[in-house]
C-alpha cells in the first residue's frame, strides 16, 4: 500500500515534468511508467539472483541505480525552489524505492520451501563410519557453477556426510564453499535439507 500511494504521487510529478517540457500528452502518460517500471524491474531481476543463490548481475544493479536517481531527479525537478519544496517533492520517489525493497526483503526471508515432509533421518547406516560418504561428490572448484535440484541433492548428501563433531550439519556458507556459492544458496540447500525435500535422493 505504501508502494503504491508513494508511486501514484511520484507519477504525477513526472507526468507534470514531461508535460512542461512540451510532450505529447500519451508521451507524459507513459514517461513515469518507464522510470519507476526500471526499478521494479531491477528489483524483481535482483530478487530472482537471490533465491537462485546466485549474486546479482551488474546490469540490474546498474538499472535500479540509475532508475532510482532519475526518479529523484525528476520528482525534485518540479518542486518550489526551496529546500522544504524538494524534500516534499522527493520523498513519494525515495518512498517508493525504499518500500519496494522492503517488500523484496520480505519475500527473500518467506522463500523457504513451501512444502514440509518429516524431517528425514540424516545418521550414517548402521556400521558405516561418519566420513564414509565423502565420495558423494567430488570437490568443486570455487566459481564452477552447476544448476538444478541435483547439485543441491548432492550439497545435501556432503552436508549429512560431513556432520560436525556435536552432531550438527555444516553451515550453510560452508556448503556453498564446498560448491563454489553464494553462503545464501548453501542456507536455502540446509533448510531444504532439514524440511526433507531432498528425501527421495538422500540416504536411507
Amino acid at each position: 500500500m505504501l508502494a503504491l500511494i508513494a508511486g501514484t504521487v511520484s507519477y504525477l510529478h513526472m507526468h507534470l515534468l514531461v508535460a512542461l517540457h512540451g510532450q505529447p500528452r500519451w508521451v507524459a502518460a507513459l514517461t513515469p511508467l518507464l522510470v519507476d517500471g526500471m526499478i521494479v524491474a531491477a528489483s524483481t531481476t535482483l530478487l530472482a539472483d537471490s533465491r537462485s543463490g546466485n549474486r546479482g548481475g551488474v546490469l540490474p544493479w546498474a538499472l535500479l541505480v540509475i532508475g532510482s536517481m532519475a526518479s529523484l531527479a525528476a520528482n525534485v525537478a518540479v518542486a518550489e525552489p526551496t529546500m522544504t519544496g524538494r524534500v516534499i517533492a522527493a520523498w513519494p520517489s525515495f518512498a517508493l524505492i525504499g518500500s519496494y525493497e522492503l517488500l523484496m526483503r520480505q519475500v527473500r526471508h518467506t522463500a523457504s520451501p513451501a512444502r514440509r515432509r518429516p524431517v528425514m533421518s540424516a545418521q550414517p547406516e548402521h556400521g558405516e563410519s561418519p566420513g564414509a560418504a565423502t565420495s558423494v561428490e567430488p570437490l568443486k572448484r570455487p566459481g564452477r557453477m552447476e544448476h538444478g535440484v541435483d547439485v543441491r541433492r548432492r550439497a545435501w548428501l556432503w552436508a549429512v556426510a560431513h556432520r560436525r563433531a556435536d552432531g550438527s550439519l555444516p553451515t550453510g556458507k560452508a556448503i556453498a564453499d564446498r560448491y563454489g556459492r553464494h553462503e545464501r544458496w548453501g542456507r536455502l540447500v540446509k533448510t531444504a535439507g532439514v524440511a526433507g525435500d531432498f528425501a527421495d535422493g538422500g540416504p536411507s
